[in-house]
């Protein structure tokens, strides 16, 4: 199975930057590098496999083809759309966040 590149847009840049910061300041770099090592896991599935994350939010939020796919070892959920030639990530959210009302923002 052939993969697709990833592009993250601006805001889940932020999202990633702000998670790696707070792990980085309240439990070390250990944990902060970590977190980034299951980012890029994540997202090698994904470019893999984009169909295998949750439909969830696609019909509450009214974005056609939006799947997510859950961090195993982090509350982290990324938010993305499998686009023709490639994945493009939306946002990568804690799973405790109201993620329609972080959503409609990106709207």
């Amino acid at each position: 199975m052939s993969s697709k590149p990833v592009i993250t847009r601006h805001r889940a840049d932020e999202d990633i930057e702000r998670a790696f910061e707070y792990y980085l300041t309240e439990t070390g770099p250990d944990l902060a590098e970590a977190f980034i090592n299951e980012f890029e896991h994540a997202t090698s599935h994904i470019s893999r496999f984009p169909l295998s994350g949750s439909p969830r939010f696609e019909h509450a939020l009214a974005i056609p083809g939006l799947r997510q796919w859950p961090f195993r070892r982090f509350p982290y959920v990324i938010l993305y759309l499998d686009q023709e030639h490639h994945v493009e990530v939306w946002r990568v959210l804690h799973g405790q966040a109201d993620v329609p009302a972080w959503m409609r923002d990106e709207e």
